[in-house]
C-alpha cells in the first residue's frame, strides 16, 4: 500500500457464477491492494447446501478455488490481499484446499478464515426451527484480525457482502467499534462494489448512454474518514457514473437505516459527486451503532414442485385456457396438489406474422409435499390430454419429475449467541466479541418534499421516459428504488410516485403492503413491497423470481408527464 493513499479495494465477483476471468482482469488491469469476491446469496446457500449433503467436505463456492489456483502468483507478485466469503458452508475446508494449492504452486502465502456463522447444530436451542442451512449475517472484525495478523488470503463464511470491504478497511486504519460514521462509509462503499459490474453499467436502465458490452469491475478507493471514490481500471469496459452508482445504492435495500454487524448507514446522509471521469466520489454518510441482534438466513425443504406449459396459438385463447385448465383439474381430482397455480401470459399479437407471434403461453405449477403427488402423475396427466384438447395443443417441454424446492425466511437472534471466530494463518483462534454499543433499528420521520412543479400541459408516455430505477429481492419482499435524473424531475416524483400510484401501476402489489422510503440527496424513492416473492427466490413462486425486471416493469408503465421535463 502506498503511504498516504487510500486503500484501493476492488471486486471481482458479485454472485456464484460471475466471470471466471475477472479475478485475473483485475490482478493485471491496474493497481490494487485488496481483492474481493461476493459469492454467496440467500439461493446459493442452499446450492451448498445440497452440496455438503453430498459431500461434508465440500460446501464451499468451488469456482473460487480454481480461480485463486490459477491466479495467486499473480496475486502475491503484486502484494494483492484477497479476501472472499467463498467459504460459504465450509470454510475451514476451503482454507485447507487453500492451503495445498500454496503447496502445490510452490508459492508462499498464508491463509486465514472466519467462521461463527453457521447456527445449524444450535438451530432448536436457538427457536430457528428444523433448517437445511442456518447462517448468521457477521461483520468485518474477524477479516480485520486476519489481514493484521498478516494473512494473503482471507477466506469466510457468511458475512454481509459490505464486510468483505469494511474489514480490509479496519486493518488499514485502524477503526475502532466507536468509529461509526466511518464504519457507515465503508460499509456504503462495500455495498457498491459487492455486486460487481452492476456498479459500472450492469442491469443499468440508462444502458443506452453507455458502453457496456463487457464492463469492468469496479474499485473502492477507501479514505481514513470512511469516504470513498468508485471507480474502475483505466481502459476497462462500462462506466462509474452518478446514475450506475446510485442504482447500485439503491438495489435490495429497505429503510433509510441500513443495518450492519459493524454500524448502520444512514442511506438518507450519502452524497455523491463526479471528481473525475469514472470517478464518483461518496462522502457525507452518517453511522449509528449497529442493531442488538443479527439476521439469520434460514433456508427449509417446503417440499416438490413441478410445472407445465401449454402453448395457446391463434384465436379464442380465453376459451382455450378456460377448457385446459377445467381438464386439469378434473385429471387431478382423486389426488389434488396442495397447491395449483396458473398464469396465463398474455404475448400474443393480434395479427402475428410467424406462429411464435400468434401463441400465448399457459403456465401451471403445482406445489406439495409428496413428490409423487407432482410428479409424472401430474406432468403425465398433462400429456394425456394432447389429441384431446384445445386445437393446436402442444407444450414446451416434455413430462418431467418433481423438483424439491426451498423456502427462505430471515430470523434475528440476540448478537452475542453468535460467535465470531478468526482463525489466524499460525492457527491462532481469536474470538471477536459483539459490539457492545447497539441501537435498536426505529423508523426516520419521512424527510420534507421538494416544491411542486407548476400544472401545465402533460403527455401520456413512459414513466422510464424521465426516471431510472433498479430493483431486487430481499426474501419473499422486493424493493424497487426510482430515481430522477433532475432536479425538477425530482419535484415531479416525489409528489406523483406515491404508494396509490406505485399500486395501480403494478397491480400484481395493490392488494400488498408497500412502504416508500425518500432519499432527497439522491433524488430518489425506495418502494419496498412484502409478500411479492412468496417464500423466496428458492420456492420459485413467481415468473420473476428475483424481482429483477421488476423496476423496468415500471418504467414501462405509462403516466401523464410535464411536458416540460419531456
Amino acid at each position: 500500500m502506498t503511504a498516504g493513499a487510500p486503500i484501493r479495494i476492488g471486486n471481482a465477483s458479485g454472485f456464484y457464477g460471475d466471470r471466471f476471468s475477472a479475478v485475473r482482469e483485475m490482478l493485471t488491469d491496474g493497481p490494487l491492494d485488496v481483492l474481493t469476491g461476493d459469492y454467496l446469496a440467500e439461493l446459493t446457500m442452499l446450492i451448498l447446501g445440497r452440496d455438503r449433503m453430498k459431500d461434508p467436505s465440500l460446501g464451499y463456492a468451488k469456482t473460487f478455488l480454481r480461480q485463486l489456483e490459477e491466479n495467486l502468483g499473480l496475486a502475491l507478485d503484486r502484494g494483492v490481499m484477497v479476501v472472499s466469503n467463498a467459504g460459504g458452508l465450509n470454510p475451514a475446508g476451503l482454507a485447507e484446499r487453500l492451503r495445498e494449492v500454496v503447496g502445490k504452486l510452490g508459492l508462499t502465502a498464508s491463509v486465514a478464515y472466519v467462521d461463527g456463522d453457521d447456527l445449524l447444530a444450535r438451530a432448536g436451542e436457538l427457536n430457528l426451527g428444523k433448517p437445511l442451512t442456518a447462517n448468521a449475517y457477521l461483520g468485518a472484525w474477524g477479516i480485520a484480525e486476519c489481514l493484521r495478523a498478516g494473512a494473503d488470503i482471507v477466506v469466510t463464511g457468511r458475512v454481509t457482502d459490505a464486510s468483505l470491504v469494511v474489514g480490509p478497511a479496519i486493518a488499514r486504519y485502524g477503526w475502532t467499534a466507536a468509529d461509526h460514521d466511518a464504519l457507515a462509509g465503508a460499509v456504503v462503499a462495500g455495498h457498491v462494489i459487492e455486486c460487481g459490474t452492476q456498479a459500472t453499467g450492469g442491469n443499468y436502465s440508462g444502458f443506452g448512454e453507455l458502453d457496456i458490452s463487457r464492463p469492468g469491475f469496479p474499485i473502492a478507493e477507501i479514505h481514513p474518514d470512511g469516504s470513498s471514490v468508485i471507480t474502475k481500471h483505466d481502459g476497462t469496459g462500462g462506466a462509474v457514473t452518478i446514475g450506475t452508482v446510485t442504482a447500485q445504492l439503491l438495489y435490495e435495500i429497505g429503510a433509510p437505516r441500513y443495518a450492519n454487524p459493524d454500524a448502520t448507514a444512514r442511506f438518507d446522509t450519502i452524497r455523491l459527486s463526479e471528481v473525475d471521469k469514472d470517478r464518483i466520489r461518496i462522502s457525507g454518510v452518517r453511522g449509528e451503532a449497529p442493531p442488538p441482534t443479527v439476521k439469520v438466513c434460514l433456508n427449509t425443504l417446503g417440499g416438490f414442485r413441478n410445472q407445465v406449459e401449454f402453448v395457446l396459438t391463434g384465436l379464442d385463447i380465453d376459451a382455450k385456457a378456460e377448457l385446459v385448465k377445467a381438464q386439469m383439474t378434473a385429471a387431478l381430482a382423486a389426488q389434488p396438489p396442495a397447491e395449483l397455480t396458473w398464469t396465463l401470459t398474455r404475448t400474443a399479437a393480434a395479427d402475428g406474422e410467424t406462429e411464435e407471434q400468434a401463441s400465448t403461453l399457459l403456465r401451471c405449477v403445482v406445489k406439495d409435499a409428496n413428490p409423487d403427488v407432482v410428479g409424472r402423475a401430474f406432468s403425465g396427466a398433462a400429456i394425456e390430454l394432447a389429441l384431446a384438447s384445445y386445437p393446436g395443443f402442444f407444450v414446451t417441454a416434455p413430462p418431467g419429475k418433481a423438483s424439491p424446492y426451498a423456502v427462505y425466511t430471515a430470523a434475528f437472534v440476540d448478537a452475542n449467541m453468535v460467535p465470531h471466530n478468526a482463525h489466524l494463518p499460525d492457527g491462532t483462534v481469536v474470538a471477536l466479541p459483539a459490539a457492545r454499543e447497539t441501537l435498536a433499528l426505529a423508523d426516520l420521520a419521512t424527510p420534507a418534499l421538494p416544491d411542486p412543479l407548476p400544472t401545465g400541459p402533460t403527455r401520456r408516455v413512459p414513466l422510464g421516459s424521465i426516471v431510472d430505477a433498479r430493483s431486487g429481492d430481499k426474501g419473499g419482499s422486493a424493493n424497487v428504488g426510482v430515481w430522477a435524473r433532475s432536479d425538477e424531475a425530482w419535484r415531479w416524483l416525489a409528489h406523483t410516485l406515491t404508494v396509490d400510484e406505485f399500486r395501480r401501476l403494478l397491480p400484481e402489489a395493490a392488494d400488498l403492503p408497500v412502504s416508500r422510503y425518500v432519499l432527497p440527496n439522491l433524488r430518489a424513492l425506495n418502494f419496498v413491497v412484502e409478500g411479492l416473492l412468496g417464500q423466496g427466490v428458492a420456492s420459485q413462486a413467481r415468473f420473476d423470481p428475483q424481482a429483477k425486471g421488476l423496476g423496468e416493469w415500471l418504467r414501462a408503465r405509462h403516466v401523464d408527464i410535464p411536458e416540460s421535463l419531456l
